[in-house]
């Protein structure tokens, strides 16, 4: 006669850890909880503990664990566009420094797109967690202020027009960056008519870079010249656009400074199924450094973030805070570095 199979069997608890250890529930848990400090606990109990959590495959109850803690172990991390290669190093950084914090993270994606970072707000608002890393491109300072003082989290930006006395904030100064990148394409390569093809105002990059363009044609004597100023979402296809129109108006500069690697790219492949050789009649210039800039052809001359970097110093900062409150905000810089390719 066959055995009907019994129904799941129950899973292993802390009481029973504890008892195969030989050891009290309260050390099971302070060996669970590393951050626990409070009563010593020598290595030969924690590898006996260990060695009975091993034993019985005992998973902690993270629902009861942050009822006890009044922490959730999870932070939540906003980017503005998950299929633009700049935030795949950015995000893994912090998903790197949140494990070794024992902390997962929640990701989530703006678009660019306003509604969608008052969303995830809501989402934080409702769900509940430690802290939160966001890129808010629309967010402004009071937004985010007030959704601090609702959520009771703290909060570290990528984002220098952010300034708030308990906001982090990571920042490029991509200003400096295009005004010392477009000196380099008049003094080092030549060129004097050169184009700008950036985004909106109310995108935070957009002012910042364009700035940086004008003042180094304007040090070098040079006057903008608007039938070569464009403003983009982005993305390859906007690139795109942008060509296609400039392949219309029948005028094309010498060069063209574009805000971000997904653009010019764009811009480069238009121009080229068009018949423009890059750089011999157009040279193009991008922005982030993102893998496939080594991968068309020409490669694309570029200015390098280093995603990693800000993600790096994006964790660090928030954990900072969710440990210690009351401290100071800190504005932390992160490099940008000229990369001289093919295209320009």
């Amino acid at each position: 006669m066959v055995t009907k199979p019994s129904m799941k069997s129950k899973l292993p608890t802390m009481r029973d850890v504890a008892k195969l250890a030989g050891v009290s529930q309260p050390t099971v848990s302070r060996v669970l909880n590393q951050n626990d400090t409070t009563v010593p606990i020598s290595d030969e109990t924690r590898q006996r503990v260990q060695a009975a959590i091993d034993a019985l495959g005992y998973r902690p109850n993270v629902v009861a664990r942050s009822l006890r803690t009044q922490r959730t172990q999870m932070i939540a991390l906003l980017i503005a566009d998950i299929s633009n290669g700049f935030y795949h190093p950015l995000t893994r950084a912090i998903q790197d420094v949140a494990r070794q914090r024992d902390y997962e993270v929640l990701i989530a994606n703006s678009d660019h797109i306003y509604e969608n970072e008052k969303h995830f707000c809501d989402i934080v608002l409702r769900r509940g967690v430690d802290g939160a890393i966001m890129v808010p491109i629309h967010l402004t300072t009071a937004e985010l202020s007030h959704f601090m003082e609702q959520a009771q989290t703290p909060v570290a930006v990528l984002a220098e027009q952010i300034d708030h006395p308990q906001i982090d904030v990571v920042y490029v100064d991509d200003e400096v960056a295009t005004y010392e990148a477009t000196c380099w394409l008049i003094a080092q390569r030549g060129y004097k008519t050169i184009g700008f093809v950036g985004v909106p105002d109310y995108y935070p990059p957009g002012p910042r870079r364009r700035h940086g363009f004008v003042r180094a044609m304007t040090d070098f004597g040079l006057t903008p010249d608007l039938r070569f100023a464009y403003a983009g979402d982005f993305t390859v296809e906007g690139g795109k656009k942008i060509a296609h129109t400039l392949i219309e108006s029948g005028e094309i500069p010498s060069a063209l400074m574009v805000i971000n690697d997904l653009m010019a790219i764009g811009i480069m492949l238009a121009l080229q199924d068009a018949g423009y050789a890059v750089p011999e009649e157009v040279a193009v210039m991008g922005f982030d450094d993102i893998p496939e800039t080594q991968m068309v052809r020409p490669t694309l001359t570029t200015i390098a973030q280093n995603p990693r970097d800000i993600g790096i110093k994006l964790a660090h900062l928030l954990f900072d805070r969710i440990e210690n409150p009351d401290i100071s905000a800190k504005r932390l810089t992160s490099s940008c570095q000229l990369i001289p390719r093919q295209s320009a």
